[in-house]
């Protein structure tokens, strides 16, 4: 029997189509749906029986594991409760997106202990489990209404072309497939970069959609220091940052990106390409730091998405990013650890200017002492 294939371009309700793909998943069928990177067989995790049916359409070894598709980040925590933060800050990056972590799962209470032993044979044969988050709407909706985790691998006969249409999935794989799902040709058409990350150390099993260098990148340590305009205090905070965290790795400042390293500031209210305050700057060049190229900017959605660190020079700047953006909340921290305020000095003289870099400094060693620098650099 012709699998049944449903065209969405064709289909006037995508709910229906969804619920039909759910309903299908849930029922132990194979579900072929397209995602960012090429179209993808879907078996719910659930459903051992399905699992075992994925490996025989594709004629995959039963020791090559399938990778698990989760909605977001926090549920692939569920799994890996004790993500290194290397594999966070890929995922935090990249996800939704065509990166497929690798990750040790040997823990307590990961929801890898509640599938059935072939499914867990079939995920994590070798103490590792891959977590993928598809950026597809279709594949988002689809993952939010199923009741579990869903196994996820390419739809193709193993070692074949990647399929980047549906018409790709009928040739290979024929009457072997419940249901397909034509969304048209992928985004990338090019399977997920499979990276491995054990402890602070990465690794590309596989190169994808994404290449080497742009998950070295995603790799990297990002903090943030925030005002409210830019000019005064952030700028002073990020150049004194640079020298606190150099120190700690053992490379200059100018050297800190190489190293794995951004640090950057941004305002709440800020005016863009505003130069830093004269007093700033002196204060600065005082202790061989060069702020005289500072063009101020305003936080925007991705800048404070990709930081692993945001220090706020006042509880008001914190709540008012947490307000805008709740997923900081673990991530944004008050420049001074006992939560209170470092002053405002714009318009004042140098001299207040120099306690306001004293006090700055004084609060950001304890941050820096926070920090794992082991990954970064030649020393810690």
């Amino acid at each position: 029997m012709p699998p049944v294939v449903i065209r969405l371009s064709d289909t006037e309700d995508l709910r229906d189509v969804i619920h039909r793909a759910v309903e299908a998943l849930s029922a132990g069928k194979v579900v072929a749906i397209p995602t960012e990177t090429v179209y993808g067989l879907a078996a719910s995790a659930f459903q051992p029986e399905a699992v075992k049916q994925v490996f025989a359409i594709k004629g995959r070894p039963t020791n090559a594991p399938l990778a698990i598709a989760v909605k977001s980040l926090e549920d692939a925590m569920d799994f890996v409760p004790d993500m290194s933060p290397v594999a966070r800050r890929i995922a935090r990056r990249s996800w939704p997106g065509p990166i497929t972590i690798v990750h040790n799962v040997d823990h307590a209470d990961s929801v890898v202990h509640r599938l059935d032993e072939s499914v867990r044979a079939a995920t994590i044969p070798n103490g590792t489990i891959g977590l993928r988050v598809p950026a597809t709407e279709l594949a988002q909706q689809i993952l939010r209404l199923c009741a579990g985790p869903v196994v996820l691998t390419s739809a193709n006969i193993s070692g074949a072309e990647d399929p980047k249409t549906a018409q790709d999935v009928v040739d290979q794989l024929g009457d072997s497939v419940d249901l397909i799902l034509d969304g048209g040709p992928c985004q990338f058409g090019k399977a997920s970069t499979v990276v491995q990350v054990i402890g602070q150390q990465i690794k590309v099993l596989r190169e994808g959609s994404v290449n080497l260098e742009s998950v070295n990148r995603m790799a990297n340590f990002v903090g943030l220091i925030v005002c409210t305009g830019n000019t005064c205090r952030s700028p002073m905070g990020e150049a004194i940052f640079k020298k606190l965290v150099a120190e700690k790795v053992g490379c200059s400042p100018d050297d800190l990106m190489e190293n794995g390293i951004q640090i950057a500031s941004a305002g709440i209210a800020a005016m863009p390409g505003s130069p830093a305050a004269d007093q700033a700057t002196q204060v600065m060049n005082q202790q061989g730091l060069e702020i005289g190229d500072h063009a101020s900017q305003p936080i925007t959605e991705r800048t404070a998405q990709v930081a692993d660190l945001i220090l706020t020079m006042t509880n008001g700047h914190r709540q008012a990013l947490i307000s805008h953006w709740p997923m900081l909340e673990p991530r944004t921290k008050t420049l001074r650890a006992d939560g209170g305020d470092i002053s405002d000095p714009i318009g004042s003289p140098v001299e207040v200017y120099q306690a306001c870099a004293d006090q700055i400094e004084q609060s950001l060693r304890h941050w820096v002492d926070q920090v794992d620098w082991s990954q970064f650099g030649s020393q810690s």
